[in-house]
């Protein structure tokens, strides 16, 4: 299997500085090494945490090549790829170390080596694989892969083989946001059939969240946010129930709906307001799944008490905590089998349309934008 040390010039939007709009430039981006893979990028989601580091929520270095939900077929792999070969399809996820005691047990979304492999802007000696037209270098290796670019470099461990006949440019999104809604669910909360189970805010994640509340046979879905069209599209993804939480109390109304208190709720708006509120909308024993990432230091409150006396649980959760090579194919499954709709969360753009969507993804106009490469 062959590889390179040749430069290969790609098409590439990059964040140069805190809160301004993406730039497309052409850059050079070197060959795969060792365990990687050049992936041609077909299309990659628009994901929340893209725009948090582009404003530095994180402190990613800038200038960077972000993106972290490719989709894409493999060009070419590095001499240690072992399953991989040119001409497959793949989603590119999350990077992990794939050794630590946590990857070992199943966890990789909560590798040792997490933070470096994700948000170190190179690898974990601090090298980078892309570029500019003047040969300087550009951050990447954005969660093992920078998709922003019409190529990527990643890893075997974050490259996920993928069907031919799967629509490859709408998987993208399956490594990140879709993958972290869905995850959180049914891997973490492990929410059970007959349940109830409550999403506290309904963009991208959380209405992935109750599709795979549906698929994990709940039977009251609640679906929370202050936007009447998101609610809207809850119920045709399989809400049983909606609250406008700006035109009700959202405790109130989840106690009433499910006689006392939810079993399971899920909060993905980062608001430490929701949080505090979603644990005491949980009934006895009910548990709480936090994805929402607001700015790094920002603290919530909410009684111990609430916690202590019914037996209430809280839990991080990091990518749906699930092991990528065999959920997502999972997820693939269910969507062509009709049972997993997240097509209908998406609006497509070009790369050079990236700052509007980056726009309507903030003020809410598109739940998950995925930006499409013309090659």
């Amino acid at each position: 299997m062959a590889t390179t040390t040749g430069l290969r010039t790609i098409t590439a939007a990059v964040a140069r500085a805190k809160g301004e709009p993406f730039t497309i430039q052409q850059a050079r981006i070197r060959g795969p090494k060792a365990d990687e893979v050049l992936v041609r990028v077909v299309a990659t989601g628009l994901c929340h945490t893209d725009l948090i580091v582009r404003d530095q929520y994180y402190p990613v270095p800038l200038p960077s090549v972000l993106g972290h939900e490719g989709a894409g077929i493999v060009e070419e792999v590095g001499p240690a790829v072992k399953d991989l070969k040119a001409g497959d399809h793949v989603v590119l996820t999350y990077g992990a170390c794939g050794h630590c005691n946590a990857c070992n047990g199943g966890h990789g979304a909560y590798c040792k080596q997490f933070f470096g492999l994700n948000f170190g802007g190179g690898d974990l000696e601090g090298r980078t694989a892309i570029e500019d037209e003047q040969g300087r270098p550009l951050h990447d290796h954005f969660f093992s892969q920078s998709s922003f670019a019409s190529f990527a470099l990643a890893r075997e461990n974050n490259a996920i083989k993928v069907p031919h006949d799967a629509p490859l440019e709408l998987l993208g999104p399956l490594g990140c946001g879709i993958q972290t809604g869905a995850g959180a669910v049914i891997n973490s909360l492990k929410v059970r059939p007959g349940s109830s189970f409550a999403s506290l805010g309904a963009g991208a994640v959380g209405l992935s969240a109750v599709m795979a509340a549906r698929v994990a046979g709940a039977t009251t879905i609640i679906a929370v946010d202050v936007v009447p069209s998101r609610l809207a599209l809850a119920k045709e993804l399989g809400a049983t129930h909606t609250v406008n939480s700006r035109e009700v109390d959202m405790i109130e109304a989840i106690r009433q709906i499910t006689d006392g208190g939810v079993d399971f709720a899920l909060e993905s708006t980062g608001r430490p307001e929701v949080l505090s509120q979603g644990i005491d909308a949980l009934g006895s024993l009910g548990a709480m799944g936090v994805v929402g990432a607001p700015p790094l230091g920002t603290k919530a409150e909410f009684d111990i008490n609430s916690l202590l006396l019914g037996g209430r649980t809280i839990r991080g959760i990091v990518e749906g905590d699930s092991v990528p090579q065999v959920f997502i194919p999972q997820l693939v499954q269910l969507y062509q089998q009709g049972r997993f709709p997240f097509d209908k969360l998406v609006k497509f753009y070009s790369l050079d349309q990236i700052n509007q969507a980056a726009e309507d993804s903030t003020s809410g106009v598109t739940l998950k934008p995925i930006l499409r490469f013309a090659h």
